[in-house]
């Protein structure tokens, strides 16, 4: 007698195709039929929820570098940083409504259209108070004037402020066709547009900054460089830094200006000690 194919156990290639078991058979049918129909239903749910299930709308391309990575969590995690351990004074700021405030600036949003108004709330929420003859201002000279501040703790400069802190070295922008972060690119300030969501953002936050400041400002700047302040400069007496005082006389401020300023030298100094200016004869 020929050997039975090895078919048991109730198995084929396609169930309730070809055999259902050892059923009776009317009941076999039943099982085959529900089991046929439950594939037909199973393939079905899966076109239409294809069908029905959006594809996310790809975000515009720009020449800038996109979002910061895990931006929202690193917002939230710097302000209770400031708030709970640097400026402990300010922990009564809402952090969380910080953070919300700070996403709806952008997102949804056409990021070559921002403006001032979007960062409003935002303002709002981290306003805070510097004291007089404390701000410090700086151009092209961030490592310096942070270096400087961050010696003399009660001197500020904008990053040394909350929301300058939360902000400091992120990218961030959305897309008004989208809810989502464009984590690909954001647009460029000279090659896409100059009202785009980072440079208002900055902007709009220095303008307060210095505004705000009371007393004697101090304004760190490199004169080694060729446009310390538009125009060719590298000293107190240059050209450009005359035209900086007459804009400031003006304006009835009271300006005065020292090269090689001895806290900040000092700074230089010990990062690079073995410069000949910074030697005792010097």
């Amino acid at each position: 007698m020929d050997a039975m194919p090895n078919h048991s156990h109730g198995f084929s290639p396609v169930p309730g195709v070809e055999r259902c078991g050892k059923l009776s058979l009317s009941t076999k049918n039943k099982v085959c039929l529900g089991i046929t129909i439950l594939g037909v239903v199973l393939v079905v749910t899966a076109v239409v929820v294809r069908v029905l299930w959006p594809q996310a709308p790809k975000h515009k391309e720009w020449k800038g570098m996109g979002s910061t990575p895990h931006f929202s969590e690193i917002v939230l995690g710097r302000c209770y940083t400031y708030t709970q351990v640097l400026r402990p004074e300010l922990r009564h700021k809402d952090c969380q409504k910080i953070r919300k405030a700070f996403m709806n600036a952008f997102l949804s949003k056409d990021p070559c259209g921002s403006t001032e108004q979007d960062y409003q709330p935002l303002m709002e929420l981290t306003n805070q108070s510097v004291p007089c003859h404390k701000t410090v201002l700086w151009s092209k000279s961030s490592e310096l004037a942070h270096q400087y501040t961050g010696n003399l703790r009660d001197m500020f400069t904008l990053e040394d402020t909350l929301l300058g802190y939360i902000a400091d070295g992120l990218t961030w922008c959305g897309d008004e066709s989208s809810s989502e972060m464009n984590y690909e690119s954001c647009p460029h300030w000279k090659e896409d547009c100059r009202t785009n969501t980072l440079s208002v953002f900055w902007n709009t936050v220095s303008k307060r900054f210095a505004e705000n400041a009371c007393g004697v400002v101090q304004v760190v700047l490199n004169g080694s460089i060729s446009n310390t302040f538009d125009k060719n400069s590298h000293s107190c007496s240059s050209p450009s830094i005359n035209d900086l005082k007459l804009i400031l006389n003006r304006r009835n401020i009271t300006f005065t200006c020292q090269d090689d300023y001895w806290p900040i030298k000092l700074l230089q100094c010990v990062k690079s000690p073995e410069h000949a200016l910074c030697s005792s004869a010097a």
